[in-house]
Protein backbone atom coordinates (compact mmCIF):
# COMPACT_ATOMS: atom_id res chain seq x y z
CA UNK A 1 0.00 0.00 0.00
CA UNK A 2 0.98 3.53 -0.27
CA UNK A 3 3.94 4.23 2.28
CA UNK A 4 3.98 7.22 4.76
CA UNK A 5 7.74 7.80 3.52
CA UNK A 6 6.61 8.21 0.32
CA UNK A 7 4.20 11.10 0.82
CA UNK A 8 6.88 12.93 2.64
CA UNK A 9 9.37 12.66 0.52
CA UNK A 10 6.71 14.45 -2.06
CA UNK A 11 6.05 17.35 0.24
CA UNK A 12 9.90 17.54 0.65
CA UNK A 13 10.57 17.46 -2.92
CA UNK A 14 7.62 20.33 -3.26
CA UNK A 15 9.58 22.69 -1.36
CA UNK A 16 13.15 21.75 -2.42
CA UNK A 17 12.74 21.02 -6.60
CA UNK A 18 16.44 21.36 -7.63
CA UNK A 19 18.66 18.88 -8.79
CA UNK A 20 21.12 19.48 -5.87
CA UNK A 21 18.64 18.45 -3.41
CA UNK A 22 17.09 15.64 -5.35
CA UNK A 23 20.17 14.00 -6.29
CA UNK A 24 21.55 14.18 -2.43
CA UNK A 25 18.15 12.31 -1.98
CA UNK A 26 18.06 9.90 -4.13
CA UNK A 27 17.41 6.88 -2.45
CA UNK A 28 14.33 8.13 -0.97
CA UNK A 29 13.27 8.64 -4.33
CA UNK A 30 14.34 5.38 -5.45
CA UNK A 31 12.19 4.13 -2.66
CA UNK A 32 9.32 5.78 -3.46
CA UNK A 33 8.89 5.05 -7.10
CA UNK A 34 9.35 1.09 -5.92
CA UNK A 35 6.34 1.94 -3.81
CA UNK A 36 4.08 3.24 -6.36
CA UNK A 37 5.43 0.48 -8.70
CA UNK A 38 4.27 -2.13 -5.98
CA UNK A 39 0.72 -0.24 -5.35
CA UNK A 40 0.66 0.20 -9.20
CA UNK A 41 1.31 -4.08 -9.77
CA UNK A 42 -1.25 -4.69 -6.86
CA UNK A 43 -4.15 -2.60 -8.39
CA UNK A 44 -3.63 -4.35 -11.73
CA UNK A 45 -3.67 -7.72 -10.03
CA UNK A 46 -6.93 -7.15 -8.34
CA UNK A 47 -8.39 -5.04 -12.16
CA UNK A 48 -7.12 -8.31 -13.84
CA UNK A 49 -9.76 -10.55 -11.33
CA UNK A 50 -12.85 -8.72 -13.58
CA UNK A 51 -10.94 -7.26 -16.37
CA UNK A 52 -8.78 -9.96 -18.02
CA UNK A 53 -7.28 -7.58 -20.75
CA UNK A 54 -5.49 -6.20 -18.27
CA UNK A 55 -3.82 -9.34 -17.27
CA UNK A 56 0.40 -9.12 -17.95
CA UNK A 57 0.38 -5.14 -17.67
CA UNK A 58 3.66 -4.28 -16.09
CA UNK A 59 3.46 -1.21 -13.54
CA UNK A 60 6.91 -0.04 -14.95
CA UNK A 61 4.84 0.80 -18.20
CA UNK A 62 2.03 2.45 -16.06
CA UNK A 63 3.60 4.62 -13.79
CA UNK A 64 4.46 8.31 -15.22
CA UNK A 65 8.13 9.85 -15.03
CA UNK A 66 8.79 12.40 -12.11
CA UNK A 67 10.77 14.72 -14.47
CA UNK A 68 9.38 17.64 -15.92
CA UNK A 69 9.45 18.61 -19.62
CA UNK A 70 10.02 22.43 -18.64
CA UNK A 71 11.67 23.21 -22.31
CA UNK A 72 8.65 25.45 -23.59
CA UNK A 73 7.29 26.59 -19.48
CA UNK A 74 7.64 29.34 -17.59
CA UNK A 75 8.10 26.76 -14.38
CA UNK A 76 11.64 25.58 -14.67
CA UNK A 77 11.29 23.25 -11.44
CA UNK A 78 12.89 20.32 -12.72
CA UNK A 79 10.85 17.75 -10.91
CA UNK A 80 6.90 16.94 -10.36
CA UNK A 81 5.69 16.70 -6.85
CA UNK A 82 3.67 13.66 -7.38
CA UNK A 83 3.68 10.37 -8.58
CA UNK A 84 1.07 8.85 -10.79
CA UNK A 85 -0.09 5.96 -13.12
CA UNK A 86 -2.94 5.34 -15.63
CA UNK A 87 -3.69 1.69 -16.44
CA UNK A 88 -5.70 0.64 -19.36
CA UNK A 89 -6.27 -2.67 -21.09
CA UNK A 90 -3.48 -3.47 -23.94
CA UNK A 91 -1.96 -0.70 -23.61
CA UNK A 92 1.92 -1.31 -24.87
CA UNK A 93 4.73 1.63 -24.38
CA UNK A 94 7.89 1.31 -25.85
CA UNK A 95 10.97 2.52 -23.72
CA UNK A 96 12.59 4.95 -23.92
CA UNK A 97 8.88 7.57 -24.43
CA UNK A 98 6.95 9.51 -22.24
CA UNK A 99 3.79 10.25 -21.30
CA UNK A 100 3.13 13.61 -19.26
CA UNK A 101 0.63 14.67 -16.63
CA UNK A 102 -2.82 14.33 -17.18
CA UNK A 103 -2.36 12.75 -20.82
CA UNK A 104 -5.24 10.14 -21.18
CA UNK A 105 -4.17 6.91 -23.28
CA UNK A 106 -6.95 4.62 -24.06
CA UNK A 107 -7.22 0.58 -24.30
CA UNK A 108 -5.25 -0.89 -27.29
CA UNK A 109 -3.17 2.12 -28.15
CA UNK A 110 0.65 1.61 -28.81
CA UNK A 111 3.39 4.59 -28.31
CA UNK A 112 6.94 3.76 -30.12
CA UNK A 113 9.81 4.21 -29.06
CA UNK A 114 11.25 8.09 -28.29
CA UNK A 115 7.46 9.43 -28.79
CA UNK A 116 6.09 12.19 -26.60
CA UNK A 117 2.64 12.55 -25.29
CA UNK A 118 2.17 16.11 -24.33
CA UNK A 119 0.44 17.26 -20.60
CA UNK A 120 -3.43 16.57 -20.89
CA UNK A 121 -3.24 15.41 -24.63
CA UNK A 122 -6.11 12.81 -25.23
CA UNK A 123 -5.40 9.73 -26.85
CA UNK A 124 -7.97 7.17 -28.46
CA UNK A 125 -8.04 3.30 -28.42
CA UNK A 126 -6.28 1.28 -30.98
CA UNK A 127 -4.06 4.77 -31.91
CA UNK A 128 -0.51 3.49 -32.96
CA UNK A 129 1.63 6.57 -32.38
CA UNK A 130 5.16 5.60 -34.39
CA UNK A 131 8.60 6.17 -33.10
CA UNK A 132 9.55 10.05 -32.26
CA UNK A 133 6.17 11.64 -32.69
CA UNK A 134 5.45 14.46 -30.50
CA UNK A 135 1.71 15.02 -29.31
CA UNK A 136 1.49 18.26 -27.68
CA UNK A 137 -0.17 19.25 -24.56
CA UNK A 138 -1.37 22.03 -22.51
CA UNK A 139 1.75 23.35 -21.50
CA UNK A 140 3.43 23.40 -25.09
CA UNK A 141 2.64 26.04 -25.51
CA UNK A 142 1.45 27.16 -22.16
CA UNK A 143 -2.60 27.99 -22.65
CA UNK A 144 -2.93 25.41 -25.67
CA UNK A 145 -5.96 23.47 -25.89
CA UNK A 146 -5.32 19.44 -25.85
CA UNK A 147 -4.81 17.62 -28.62
CA UNK A 148 -7.37 15.09 -28.95
CA UNK A 149 -6.20 11.80 -31.57
CA UNK A 150 -9.09 9.58 -32.17
CA UNK A 151 -10.07 6.06 -32.40
CA UNK A 152 -7.90 4.15 -34.54
CA UNK A 153 -5.54 6.82 -35.92
CA UNK A 154 -2.01 5.81 -37.38
CA UNK A 155 0.54 8.47 -36.58
CA UNK A 156 3.44 8.33 -38.35
CA UNK A 157 7.28 8.38 -37.48
CA UNK A 158 8.41 12.15 -36.50
CA UNK A 159 4.92 13.30 -36.87
CA UNK A 160 3.74 16.51 -34.86
CA UNK A 161 0.55 17.73 -33.67
CA UNK A 162 -0.17 20.49 -31.50
CA UNK A 163 -2.17 23.65 -30.43
CA UNK A 164 -5.41 21.81 -29.64
CA UNK A 165 -5.50 19.93 -33.42
CA UNK A 166 -8.17 17.13 -33.51
CA UNK A 167 -7.40 14.46 -35.65
CA UNK A 168 -10.67 12.61 -36.24
CA UNK A 169 -10.63 8.51 -36.30
CA UNK A 170 -8.83 6.49 -38.42
CA UNK A 171 -7.12 8.96 -39.99
CA UNK A 172 -3.59 8.76 -41.19
CA UNK A 173 -0.54 10.66 -40.66
CA UNK A 174 1.95 9.97 -43.05
CA UNK A 175 5.44 10.19 -42.03
CA UNK A 176 6.74 13.79 -40.59
CA UNK A 177 3.30 15.19 -41.05
CA UNK A 178 3.38 18.59 -39.09
CA UNK A 179 -0.16 20.02 -37.96
CA UNK A 180 -0.37 23.31 -35.57
CA UNK A 181 -2.77 25.50 -35.51
CA UNK A 182 -1.34 27.93 -38.43
CA UNK A 183 -1.13 25.09 -40.35
CA UNK A 184 -3.24 25.18 -43.33
CA UNK A 185 -4.24 21.61 -44.71
CA UNK A 186 -5.14 21.10 -48.20
CA UNK A 187 -7.80 18.07 -49.34
CA UNK A 188 -7.60 17.48 -52.74
CA UNK A 189 -10.15 15.13 -52.63
CA UNK A 190 -12.87 17.10 -50.93
CA UNK A 191 -11.44 20.45 -52.18
CA UNK A 192 -11.69 22.43 -48.89
CA UNK A 193 -8.75 23.71 -47.12
CA UNK A 194 -9.16 22.94 -43.29
CA UNK A 195 -7.83 25.54 -41.01
CA UNK A 196 -8.28 26.95 -37.61
CA UNK A 197 -10.44 29.38 -36.90
CA UNK A 198 -11.40 31.54 -33.67
CA UNK A 199 -13.30 29.79 -30.57
CA UNK A 200 -12.51 25.78 -32.90
CA UNK A 201 -9.44 24.23 -33.72
CA UNK A 202 -8.11 23.00 -36.38
CA UNK A 203 -9.79 19.53 -37.18
CA UNK A 204 -8.64 16.27 -39.15
CA UNK A 205 -11.72 14.41 -40.93
CA UNK A 206 -12.18 11.18 -40.34
CA UNK A 207 -10.39 8.49 -42.33
CA UNK A 208 -8.08 11.28 -44.14
CA UNK A 209 -4.51 10.29 -45.35
CA UNK A 210 -2.52 13.32 -44.61
CA UNK A 211 0.91 13.43 -46.38
CA UNK A 212 3.70 16.36 -45.86
CA UNK A 213 3.70 18.85 -48.49
CA UNK A 214 4.55 22.54 -49.81
CA UNK A 215 2.88 25.27 -51.20
CA UNK A 216 4.31 28.17 -53.95
CA UNK A 217 5.04 31.78 -52.10
CA UNK A 218 3.10 33.71 -54.14
CA UNK A 219 4.60 37.13 -54.25
CA UNK A 220 7.34 38.07 -56.39
CA UNK A 221 10.38 37.72 -54.11
CA UNK A 222 8.64 34.00 -53.53
CA UNK A 223 8.50 33.58 -56.87
CA UNK A 224 11.43 34.74 -58.00
CA UNK A 225 13.42 32.71 -55.28
CA UNK A 226 11.25 29.67 -55.97
CA UNK A 227 10.50 29.19 -52.49
CA UNK A 228 7.73 27.54 -50.95
CA UNK A 229 5.69 26.90 -47.17
CA UNK A 230 5.21 23.89 -45.09
CA UNK A 231 1.73 22.33 -46.27
CA UNK A 232 -0.26 19.38 -44.76
CA UNK A 233 -2.43 17.61 -47.85
CA UNK A 234 -5.00 15.51 -47.75
CA UNK A 235 -4.40 12.97 -50.95
CA UNK A 236 -7.09 10.39 -49.71
CA UNK A 237 -9.46 9.02 -47.55
CA UNK A 238 -8.82 5.45 -46.06
CA UNK A 239 -9.77 2.28 -48.48
CA UNK A 240 -8.96 -1.11 -49.31
CA UNK A 241 -5.36 -0.53 -49.98
CA UNK A 242 -4.68 1.86 -46.86
CA UNK A 243 -6.38 -0.53 -44.70
CA UNK A 244 -3.54 -3.57 -45.84
CA UNK A 245 -0.84 -0.78 -45.05
CA UNK A 246 -2.06 -0.43 -41.99
CA UNK A 247 -2.92 -3.84 -40.95
CA UNK A 248 0.36 -4.76 -39.61
CA UNK A 249 -0.90 -3.38 -36.80
CA UNK A 250 -2.92 -6.17 -35.33
CA UNK A 251 0.21 -8.31 -35.77
CA UNK A 252 2.34 -5.85 -33.68
CA UNK A 253 0.17 -5.92 -31.11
Amino acid sequence: MLEKETLEFLKRLDKNNNREWFNAHKDQFIAAKENIAALTGYLISQIAKFDPAISGTLPEDCVFRIYRDIRFSKNKNPYKNNLGAYIAPGVVCMPPMYVNAGAYVDEGTMIDSHALVGSCAQIGKRVHISAAAQIGGVLEPVGAVPVIIEDDVLVGGNCGVYEGTIVRERAVLATGTVLTGSTPVYDLVRNEIYQRKPGAPLEIPAGAVVVPGARAIQNEPGLSWGLSLYAAIIVKYRDEKTEAAVQLEDYLR
